[in-house]
């Protein structure tokens, strides 16, 4: 028998989050980590749990997620992405109420490259009169 499960995908700034939710008792794995085991901060749990603590479903369904690319943020942000995402894919009544909270925006800002001639993307060197 296979498990039924959802998946989705999240991205923000270089993350990439990639989650299967199936129905469960609220376990949370990243990486094949506990949430707290991969997010120690209580804030970015937070984050991620956003999604699920608006429908109230946070004890109903299992996440599995693997996440790459990033700092901490962009990859916390890019799992709420997704988890918003499957969560939609579930029930088409919740986007509303999700899109409220902004969680189906895709945040799009990355970092600007460097160009060159410049210390930095928009930086310049001291002019120097003389």
């Amino acid at each position: 028998m296979a498990v039924n499960y959802i998946n989705a995908l999240g991205r923000r700034k270089s993350a990439v989050a990639r989650v299967y939710l199936t129905e469960g008792t609220g376990k949370i794995v990243i990486n094949k980590r506990d949430l707290a085991d991969y997010f120690p901060s209580e804030l970015i749990q937070f984050v991620v749990k956003q999604p699920l603590n608006l429908l109230g479903v946070a004890e109903k369904y299992d996440i599995k997620a693997t996440l790459t690319g990033g700092g901490y943020t962009g990859q916390s942000q890019a799992l709420r992405l997704a988890i918003a995402r499957a969560l939609v894919k579930i029930n088409e009544d919740d986007k509303k109420a999700l899109r409220a909270e902004g969680f189906i925006t895709r945040d799009s800002r990355a970092v600007e490259r460097k160009k060159p001639g410049q210390p930095k993307a928009r930086r310049r060197f001291q002019f120097s009169k003389r």
